[in-house]
């Protein structure tokens, strides 16, 4: 089965994520900042990520730094969630690897689009 780290710090958002994909057969584990997600990956490197954009602690540009710089860390698709439509926040997050984006609120059709099969697929490629 494929694995999904979800970094949020709201707990709404983490419990809404995990079911959709937990519906698209993730097995799915979660992550409240970027410190604590970074120590999850450094534990067991998921397939993929869904990645707040605004945390506590450290953000998820700061995490998909590190992640990028880590040994294993290209390995997972990274999917940053944020909450304007920030095109100065968009080009980093795509200059430091991150494989795709969307707004929140998303809903189940948009999260579904992210992470089918055929569009983790594509993203590898």
């Amino acid at each position: 089965m494929k694995s999904c780290l979800v970094v949020d710090d709201s707990s709404v958002v983490r419990k809404v994520a995990r079911r959709i994909l937990e519906d698209l057969d993730y097995i799915v584990d979660e992550a409240e900042d970027g410190q604590e997600a970074f120590d999850k990956c450094r534990q067991e490197m998921p397939d993929a990520i869904l990645l707040d954009w605004q945390m506590p602690v450290m953000s998820g540009l700061e995490f998909l730094k590190l992640l990028r710089a880590y040994v294993g860390g290209q390995k997972p698709k990274v999917v940053y969630v944020v909450t304007e439509n920030d095109i100065g926040q968009i080009a980093l997050a795509l200059k430091a690897g991150v494989s795709d984006y969307m707004m929140k609120p998303f809903d189940r059709d948009i999260l579904e689009g992210k992470f089918t099969e055929q569009v983790m697929e594509r993203v590898a490629s």
